[in-house]
């Protein structure tokens, strides 16, 4: 959750435009509502493939039993994450595309926020457990079992679940207590913190500064320790003698890391130009929005169904299963 610290205050009288329940209009892409029905069709086979996606990824994991394995278990915990972010901004998007519903009410608007961003950690959190598991994998790779049982996944992920929903849950009632406009145009066809901040009309401090911990906390934290996890994973690979078992070691590594750059790469980009962009065009500014919600809940199942080779022989014993059976009947 990148959050824009602007502390000064910006009082503005309230007695004719301030509501206890105000309205806000979601944007779709500025300039371009004519073609909305066309820009639509990729959008949505983004979220289907997304969703079609995880799900296999879910369904392989579940009924394979050679694959009840912690990598796996946490790859599973991913797409969750996946599914989660794809299903919580769909039907807002869909609304605006599709209908040009932009209205959203403003306890609609906080619930989306906070599932958004709850996720958003969530996904951040499970990649460093994911990247806690590959260094395990290699450095200790007889103790891995005994080290990541189920009780200590089970433990993990729910560790990850419950920091991501007690950082986020705060956010909603201080951007409760503020003072908004009877309509407020936010800049996304979903609701982000950081947007509904730059709507508020009275001051804004606090909540602006308990974005900021949040991203600090969660956000800068785990990325410091996933750097951290590859120094030590990298330490522990050149120390290996044999070239083919370095690059063995390495190459499972390879999908976590593909996955962790299309997370923070979006998050990264869309942090930027939503604090330096000022000048950029608003349908720059929804493209990095959509690409930051969008790419990794679609590309995390594609990235391990492709580099995973277990996932990958599955995924296609099961198609042609399902072909010769559709062929027999």
């Amino acid at each position: 959750m990148s959050v824009q610290l602007n502390v000064s205050p910006s009082f503005m009288p309230f007695s004719n435009e301030t509501a206890s329940s105000p309205a806000f209009l979601l944007t779709g892409f500025p300039g371009l509502e004519s073609l909305h029905i066309w820009i639509s069709i990729p959008i949505c086979s983004m979220y289907l493939m997304a969703i079609a996606g995880n799900c296999t990824i879910l369904f392989i994991i579940r009924t394979d039993q050679a694959l009840h394995e912690p990598m796996y278990y946490f790859l599973s915990m991913l797409a969750l994450s996946d599914l989660g972010l794809s299903s919580v901004t769909l039907p807002t998007m869909l609304s605006v595309l599709w209908f040009n519903h932009r209205v959203i009410d403003f306890n609609a608007c906080l619930i989306q926020m906070y599932f958004i961003h709850t996720f958003s950690i969530m996904e951040s959190g499970i990649l460093i457990s994911m990247a806690f598991d590959r260094l395990v994998a290699i450095r200790n790779p007889l103790r891995y079992t005994t080290i990541l049982t189920d009780d200590t996944i089970i433990r993990i992920g729910l560790g990850v679940a419950i920091r991501a929903a007690l950082l986020v849950f705060p956010t909603a009632f201080l951007l409760k207590r503020l003072q908004y406009g009877r309509v407020n145009l936010l800049s996304y066809p979903f609701c982000l913190h950081q947007d509904i901040l730059k709507v508020v009309r009275s001051d804004r401090k606090i909540s602006s500064i308990y974005g900021l911990m949040v991203v600090i906390s969660s956000m800068v934290l785990d990325s410091i320790l996933l750097v951290l996890s590859y120094m030590m994973i990298l330490k522990t690979v050149l120390s290996i003698a044999s070239k083919e078992e370095r690059l063995r070691a390495l190459n499972t590594c390879i999908s976590h890391i593909c996955a962790v750059l299309t997370f923070y790469i979006p998050m990264i980009g869309l942090s930027m130009i939503h604090r330096y962009g000022e000048n950029a065009p608003p349908v720059v500014h929804i493209l990095m929005a959509n690409v930051y919600l969008l790419v990794p809940p679609l590309m995390n199942p594609i990235v391990y169904s492709v580099k995973t080779k277990q996932i990958r022989t599955r995924i296609v014993r099961r198609f042609q299963k399902g072909k010769q059976s559709t062929g027999t009947s």
